[in-house]
Order: C-alpha cells, then structure tokens, then sequence
C-alpha cells in the first residue's frame, strides 16, 4: 500500500464549504474525531461524510454501540438489539470489497464492548493487511468503545490505528491513546470552545484561538492540526438525513438509566415508560397531579433531550410545559401528538 498512498491523498471528499469556498477531507491517511453535544448534528455531518467515502468506492466499517445506524443506506448491518454480532461473521462480510458493514453492539453489554472491539479490531488489522480493507473504522458513541482508561495491546497496534473516525460527546471521556492519532477534529453545536479544550488536554496539544459562540445547527469547526488551522463553515447535508432508530425508541427497550418513571408529586408512585409507546400509554392514564408534577418540572422534555436524545422535539415539548394558558388535556394532547408525528406516524 506505501506505493500507493501519495495518489490516495489526493483524493479528497467534501466537509462543508466556509467563506473561501468547499472545505474538503483527505480520504486516506486521516484520523477524525467528531464531537459535540447530542442532537447538534454529529450524524448528519459523519452520515455525509460516509456517503461520499462510499461514493469515491471506500470500504467502511461502522461500530454502532446504540443501533442509531441500522437504516444506514447502501449497508450491511451484523447484529441487532437481540443478537451480537459474532466477529468471524464481521469478517467475513468485510472480505466483500463492495459491501459496507454496520457492526451492531445493542445487544453486547456497555462493559464487555472495549474487550469486543479489541478482539474485532485485530481482525480488521489483519485483514487490511492483506487487502488494504476496510479502508475506514468509524466508532460512533467512542467513549463506549474506547473509554479513558482504554489502551491497546501493543505500541505497534497504536500506530496502526489509521483511518479512523471517532464520534463523541465528551473527547475527555475517550482513550486519550486514540485520541492522539486524530489530526483533524470536527466540532458541532454548543460550546465548541470546552470541547476543543477537553480534546487538547487529553492530547497534551496547544489550544487554538476558538470562539466562544454557540454553532448553529449545519454549522462546524474544523480543526487541523497538521496545518494548525480552525475553519467554521456550513457543514455539506448528507442526501439521506439521518434519523435516530425510531423503533428502538418507540417500541424498544430502553436501559434503566434512560427509563421514564411517573413518580409524582409525593413519589408514591412508579410507573415506568421504557419507551415511547408506553410514555403515551401511560400520559393517557395518569392523573392530572402527577401530570403537572412533571410538566411543571420539565421532566418530559428533560427526558426527550437527555434519555431520547432528540433535541429538536425536546425544544418542542419544553415550550409545551412553559405555556401557562393550556389545560392539563391540552397540554397533554399537544405532547403526545408532537410525539406520535416524529416516532410512531407511518414513515
């Protein structure tokens, strides 16, 4: 492949476009983080990027921790929410040069998917190796995959790790050992200053002269650190927008930390809504005390942005609970259907 390698740093995808025009990513020799807060548009700007990698006939292997990508199109997804994929199964799909593969984790606990990826990562080394494939690992939810304490088996296996992309929403949650192989680093949404920071200090880098302003949705920096330059600029949409597993979170099972519990006002009750579908059941049913107990409180929005990750309708339903002229039906009336139109209404 080193004969090889000047011809494919030429080959370029498009980022974004900033005010001196398109922004645009090496395909090959780089390593990527992308960060940023939940719901500020990490996986609109990673699913545009693996579209054009996938375009240009790069081979991709996506660990998905939380199935947020088993509708990716144009892939082959190994695993689901019952079943972990088996690592020879991996493998063996990826020996398939036109096939692109979504390793699925749901159903590999949170504590056992360091040591997996170990295992599967060896693999891939190996098998790129012999056939130059796949030519890039991206990790979505990294601090998962590859958390803090995290660390490889070897030196020489750090240096291999190439042509990766991380995805995460705190980088000083992340191996700082995977960190230092990223040189460029994509940030999203709100204070994209503290993020950059986390990263530096992790990294043990200078920290570059960043704006302290919020990023607008569809808008990024990128920071490259080989040619020590941070550019904002408007992030290229992907053709296919990405949208969060809907089934996962209308009709799945949710864990126990992102559980919904109708506690009431004098905690006397708790009735558990592990996903969308029962919340709605359950909002029909309950009484109009523990209803505005929690509306009063933002609990259900609170819920939306942190448990279901979706912002947008959080920032829906927040309004929802601010407005002070609406009755207990409507205001649950206006909840459920704002929820029913994103998650349970026919795609």
């Amino acid at each position: 492949m080193s004969e090889l390698a000047p011809k494919l740093r030429r080959a370029q995808i498009l980022a974004g476009r900033s005010a001196e025009g398109d922004v645009n990513l090496s395909a090959y020799g780089r390593n990527v983080l992308v960060c940023g807060e939940s719901g500020s548009g990490k996986s609109t700007l990673v699913t545009g990027l693996i579209e054009r990698l996938i375009e240009k006939k790069y081979q991709i292997c996506l660990i998905d921790p939380e199935g947020d990508y088993e509708n990716m199109p144009g892939c082959r997804t190994a695993g689901d929410e019952k079943r972990a994929p088996s690592i020879e199964h991996v493998k063996q799909v990826l020996e398939e040069p036109e096939v692109q593969v979504v390793v699925d984790l749901v159903a590999v606990s949170s504590a056992d998917r360091p040591h997996y990826f170990a295992s599967l990562v060896a693999e891939i080394q190996q098998l790129h190796l012999t056939t130059g494939r796949p030519h890039w690992v991206i990790i979505d939810e990294a601090h998962h995959i590859l958390p803090s304490e995290w660390a490889p088996a070897s030196a020489a296996m750090a240096e291999e790790l190439c042509n990766l992309m991380l995805i995460t929403v705190h980088p000083e949650h992340v191996s700082p050992v995977a960190l230092r192989r990223c040189d460029t680093v994509f940030v999203v949404g709100r204070e994209p200053r503290r993020m950059v920071e986390e990263f530096a200090k992790a990294t043990q880098v200078d920290i570059p002269e960043v704006g302290a302003d919020d990023l607008p949705r569809g808008e990024a920096l990128l920071w490259s650190l080989q040619e020590r330059l941070v550019t904002r600029l408007k992030t290229a949409p992907s053709r296919h927008e990405h949208y969060r597993h809907r089934r996962k979170y209308a009709e799945g099972q949710l864990e126990e930390g992102r559980v919904f519990h109708f506690r009431g006002p004098f905690n006397t009750q708790n009735l558990q809504a592990q996903n969308l579908n029962i919340f709605l059941q359950l909002a029909d049913g309950i009484d109009a005390e523990t209803w505005q107990f929690h509306l009063r409180r933002g609990d259900y929005s609170n819920w939306l942005r942190n448990a279901v990750k979706d912002v947008e309708l959080a920032d829906e339903v927040s309004n929802i609970e601010k407005d002070d002229s609406l009755s207990d039906r409507e205001s649950r009336k206006r909840i459920q259907n704002a929820i029913r139109q994103k998650y349970t209404a026919p795609a």
